[in-house]
């Protein structure tokens, strides 16, 4: 039954199925993060770093913490630099 179930449903029709599935996943994979952010590897790794997002004990990134990322709120870089009092 799956098997003619896959040959029914065109590949486009199954990565648009797999894309719409990821939005709504609580977690991310590594690779399914970088889709949904539509970042390249390195400047997705910096910006986690800036935000301090990282990945849990299961190797997955929360998928809340990278919405925040990507609605522009300040990183925890830049908030520390504002606390900061230079003398």
């Amino acid at each position: 039954m799956t098997l003619n179930l896959k040959r029914m449903i065109k590949r486009d029709e199954l990565i648009t199925m797999r894309a719409i599935a990821m939005c709504f996943k609580p977690y991310l994979k590594p690779e399914e993060a970088l889709i949904y952010c539509n970042l390249g590897r390195t400047q997705f790794a910096k910006n986690c770093e800036e935000h301090g997002i990282f990945k849990n004990s299961s190797g997955y990134y929360k998928r809340e913490e990278i919405d925040k990322m990507l609605s522009g709120d300040a990183s925890l870089i830049s908030e520390a630099a504002r606390k900061l009092k230079v003398r």
